[in-house]
């Protein structure tokens, strides 16, 4: 543990029972997406969140109750390392003070466009494939 963050979970089931359950029910959401999309990413807790990567880190689902993320209240996250370079048709990701990550908040599962976020990941496979142009 380091200061900024008092809790260290041993596994993603630590991580997923942790969280409040309106959470849980929007982590477990995008967390089957992104295995619908990619279904050889590897998921791997880092700053006690889940990263998802094949090459490099692709994405990540940070719930507003971990403290030590800049996520709003009483919502989940889901966020692209190389957000930058995906064509966000739908307008839907937020680049707040970050340079490369963008990201987009839910605060209930009725608010996600699976069809938007799956297009989303399939441009961020590409991008961590080499077939998108940086």
């Amino acid at each position: 543990m380091n200061k900024f963050q008092n809790i260290r979970f041993s596994s993603v089931g630590d991580f997923l029972d942790y969280i409040p359950e309106e959470e849980r029910i929007i982590v477990e959401e995008l967390r089957n997406l992104v295995f619908e999309c990619i279904p050889d990413i590897k998921e791997k807790l880092s700053y006690n969140v889940p990263f998802y990567s094949r090459k490099k880190r692709i994405c990540f689902i940070w719930p507003s109750s971990i403290p030590w993320g800049k996520v709003k209240e009483n919502g989940v996250q889901i966020g692209f390392t190389n957000g930058h370079l995906i064509h966000d048709y739908a307008g839907i990701l937020e680049k707040s003070d970050r340079k490369h990550l963008h990201s987009c908040t839910f605060f209930s599962v009725d608010e996600i466009d699976f069809e938007v976020l799956r297009d989303y990941l399939f441009e961020a496979l590409e991008l961590d494939n080499g077939i998108k142009q940086k």
